[in-house]
């Protein structure tokens, strides 16, 4: 009975450590997969080597480093470490954290603030880091998956250095598995495809990698696992993409740009990227439009009807049926000859109206309904096309000030080929009712 009401305390298992916090890197130069800024020749290295640390943005897509890379800088320029997150905290945290920080500071200790997500503060949340930052109190280095330049604050981004960190390929991959197997003692229980496929679906993120390295080796097996037993057992990690953010962006421009280049394959892949992102087919269906006026124009005029139509069936259609429309639509597109000379006219004659003002048109070409207008030479002069020679009198619609100007070149493709001979028809013609 005693027993029962001891009040001796037991003794606790000790807290499972997971496989990523227990191989974390203890220097920099453990850190893999970032040699293009670590090394002695990138930014990092070099700012070390000169022991002249600024205040950092650390930009990079998940599980590449970019807290272990703060945390070692730390250790590396004997600051005091101090992590705080965007998502949970607000003002009085930072409160709080910037008068720990000057006390530190005022006792001859600097700290190093890491910021997780900066981007998710306000503008008025990342306004207050500036004076803490250029009296030296801080030096920040902040962490974001998103495009600085869209999220960051100009004042923010001017004080600070900016570091592009890159996803892990797959030797950077296989380099942290091989780290992991040392930590742990034993090989991973698969074949060589499998292990490929593993990487795989980590997806260049090397915080899932481990995750996922620690999942199959909790495993109970009796031989090495091939690819289909391993699928069977692991779920494949879901691709990075956020609707909103730089991936959409990303991806959006990789799809357009093969679809310009005319690769009907890279256009078929990015477009099949976004839907399995979650991406909007109406959206694409907008921007396959764009793409028939922007860069096909009178090359093909039916791309802009099949763009049309390819949206008009998936709206009727739906997903995944409608699906197919858009992927055909995404095929011609990539396919049909190239022509911007409309986009390049439209643009050149918007420049043109705005330089020139408010210029009238020249008074031939002017309606006269009322007595007065005619007195003032309204239509005087005007040439009824219709009753000229090849019903083309090659009259002057410009403004009687305006040279005139040639905006619109047709290219050698398509049926551009055909309205470029139909434009210089025009201006022999031309030149020859003119004299």
């Amino acid at each position: 009975m005693s027993d029962l009401f001891d009040t001796q305390p037991a003794k606790e298992a000790p807290a499972h450590r997971p496989l990523a916090d227990r191989i974390r890197p203890q220097h920099l130069s453990e850190v893999i997969g970032q040699e293009h800024v670590l090394g002695p020749e990138g930014p990092l290295g070099a700012m070390l080597a000169a022991g002249s640390l600024s205040s950092l943005i650390l930009w990079g897509p998940p599980g590449v480093g970019k807290t272990t890379i703060a945390r070692l800088l730390a250790s590396e320029t004997d600051r005091s470490f101090v992590q705080i997150s965007a998502i949970f905290s607000g003002v009085p945290e930072l409160r709080k954290v910037f008068e720990a920080a000057k006390l530190r500071f005022q006792q001859g200790r600097g700290t190093l603030l890491f910021v997780d997500e900066i981007h998710r503060f306000n503008k008025a949340q990342q306004d207050s880091f500036l004076p803490h930052m250029e009296d030296g109190t801080i030096l920040l280095v902040g962490a974001t998956t998103e495009n600085p330049s869209f999220e960051l604050n100009a004042a923010v981004l001017s004080r600070a250095q900016l570091i592009v960190l890159e996803r892990l390929n797959l030797a950077s991959l296989e380099r942290l598995a091989q780290r992991a197997e040392q930590t742990l003692g034993r090989a991973l229980p698969l074949k060589a495809p499998a292990r490929e496929a593993l990487m795989e679906m980590a997806d260049g993120d090397g915080r899932a990698l481990l995750n996922l390295i620690e999942q199959v080796m909790a495993w109970k097996v009796s031989a090495p696992l091939d690819t289909q037993a391993l699928s069977a057992r692991l779920m494949r990690r879901a691709a990075k993409y956020d609707k909103s953010g730089d991936e959409h962006y990303n991806l959006i421009s990789a799809l357009h740009k093969s679809v310009r280049g005319s690769d009907p394959d890279a256009a078929l892949y990015w477009f099949a990227r976004m839907l399995e992102g979650g991406e909007d087919p109406r959206y694409l269906a907008r921007r396959f439009v764009r793409m028939a006026v922007e860069d096909i124009g009178l090359a093909d005029p039916q791309a802009q009807t099949q763009a049309l139509h390819a949206w008009e069936i998936y709206e009727r259609l739906g997903s995944p049926e409608g699906e197919l429309a858009l992927a055909q639509t995404v095929i011609y597109l990539a396919l049909a000859p190239k022509s911007n000379a409309g986009y390049v006219a439209y643009k050149a004659a918007r420049d043109g109206a705005r330089k020139t003002g408010s210029e009238p048109p020249p008074k031939h070409i002017l309606n006269a309904p009322t007595r007065l207008m005619e007195e003032q030479g309204y239509g005087a002069g005007y040439a009824y096309d219709h009753d000229a020679e090849d019903g083309f009198s090659g009259q002057n619609y410009f403004p009687d000030t305006m040279k005139r100007p040639v905006y619109y070149n047709p290219v050698e493709r398509g049926f551009e080929r055909e309205l470029k001979k139909r434009v210089e028809w025009f201006a022999k013609l031309r030149d020859k009712r003119n004299g």
